[in-house]
């Protein structure tokens, strides 16, 4: 018996019919992960099987053959057996499952920073807002490391922590591929981010990279003012749908302008983001 790991299945079975002195077709085996390109380049993932040749079951392998199998390995191949044969029996069902909770966290994700994301500034004018400097430090190292293995050049990455918000700027050779098309790698870096710093420490985002989130601002900025004026004419109004980080600036601003109004992102029937302003529920003083 043999445990391989590789680049792709593959190169796994290849590596290991060499281990075990047969050809491919004379190999069994079980594959513990399957290999994974990862988000955004990051966080890849291997191939990893446990093989022996077909007259010797896996499950009745002997662990000698392979000093590099101990105790704790032995009961890692138990289970990944049974996780094999689970993987076997509903592979449908578990890859709709997995597909579902995948879109299910972005969803929330999404959800949680457009409706958080830009939080109005409660602090009268002689309140110092609090600047927790270790944990920008934290994060920002934190930070310099996930882009070190990376694939992009990235050789700025400063952070600021001002009372719930992390303040993230980066920049380098490589900003505007991290921003990717539209933004669409902007907005999978956020809600990435997003997760990570709300789940452990409880902090919304607010991320730049180079002047992306600067140009999107003033965009939306001269985008909105025939929604506001018509707010002011109507009494009420609505944005056309809006994508990703779009949503967020565009209700960041018209809560600006309509502190007194109910502002709010909502979803229609498409699944697509839009921001209402209307008197139907109005603050309470």
């Amino acid at each position: 018996m043999t445990k391989v790991e590789a680049p792709t299945l593959e190169e796994a079975y290849e590596l290991a019919a060499t281990q075990l002195s047969c050809s491919v077709t004379e190999l069994q085996y079980e594959v513990i992960q399957y290999p994974s390109k990862g988000i955004l380049g990051l966080f890849k993932k291997k191939a990893i099987i446990v093989a022996t040749t077909k007259n010797i079951p896996v499950s009745s392998a002997v662990p000698s053959e392979d000093p590099s199998l101990n105790e704790a390995t032995l009961e890692e191949e138990v289970a990944s057996e049974i996780l094999s044969t689970l993987k076997e029996e509903t592979p449908q069902e578990e890859d709709t499952e997995r597909k579902e909770r995948a879109e299910e966290k972005v969803k929330v994700a999404h959800d949680a920073i457009v409706e958080s994301f830009f939080e109005a500034d409660t602090h009268t004018e002689d309140e110092v807002p609090f600047v927790d400097q270790a944990l920008a430090l934290s994060i920002e190292e934190s930070l310099k490391a996930l882009f070190d293995v990376s694939c992009f050049d990235i050789d700025v990455v400063e952070v600021d922590v001002v009372e719930n918000t992390a303040l993230i700027f980066i920049d380098g050779e490589d900003a505007a591929l991290l921003i990717g098309k539209e933004g669409y790698r902007y907005n999978a870096l956020s809600y990435m981010i997003f997760n990570w710093l709300h789940t452990k420490y409880q902090l919304y985002i607010k991320l730049e990279i180079a002047e992306f989130l600067t140009s999107q601002q003033e965009m939306i900025r001269n985008y909105i003012q025939p929604v506001i004026e018509n707010v002011e004419r109507y009494g009420k109004g609505k944005t056309r749908f809006l994508d990703g980080i779009l949503v967020q600036i565009a209700l960041e601003q018209l809560r600006e302008a309509f502190p007194d109004k109910y502002v709010a992102v909502k979803t229609g029937k498409s699944g697509k983001k839009f921001v209402v302003i209307n008197e139907f529920h109005t603050k309470a003083p």
